[in-house]
């Protein structure tokens, strides 16, 4: 029997991982500071372009807060912060590495499904989805 008031976790325990890991900034995030090592503020800034610095600011204090990413603290004229993913986070490598590899492999795939329903929804008339 199916418990209908137990939570997400429940139904599907990856789904606390998933929020916090894959949320929208936390990736690239992540990934950037796996592939790039070391970086401060403004070289994340730079890299991951469309990330407002209020949104960055708090992705980081996330990541910091979750263990995945270290921040240093470089008391200097004028102070210095840098940040790099922790073993923790390293220890999600395999699993970017995984999804990679589906992204690379089947990605078309999913473009090529998009486009036929787009394309019957457009021919149908309806728009709408289910009876």
């Amino acid at each position: 029997m199916i418990d209908d008031t137990a939570g997400p976790e429940a139904a599907c325990p990856i789904a606390p991982v998933v929020d916090i890991v894959f949320s929208r900034w936390t990736t690239p995030i992540l990934w950037t500071l796996h592939e790039r090592g070391r970086q401060r503020f403004v070289e994340l800034e730079r890299r991951i372009a469309t990330i407002s610095p209020k949104v960055l600011t708090q992705r980081l204090r996330q990541l910091e807060r979750d263990g995945l990413v270290l921040r240093t603290y470089h008391p200097e004229v004028p102070p210095r912060v840098e940040y790099e993913i922790s073993e923790l986070g390293r220890s999600l490598a395999p699993v970017f590495a995984s999804l990679g590899e589906w992204s690379a492999a089947h990605l078309g795939e999913v473009e090529r499904a998009r486009r036929v329903h787009d394309e019957q929804r457009a021919t149908s008339g309806t728009g709408r989805v289910g009876p």
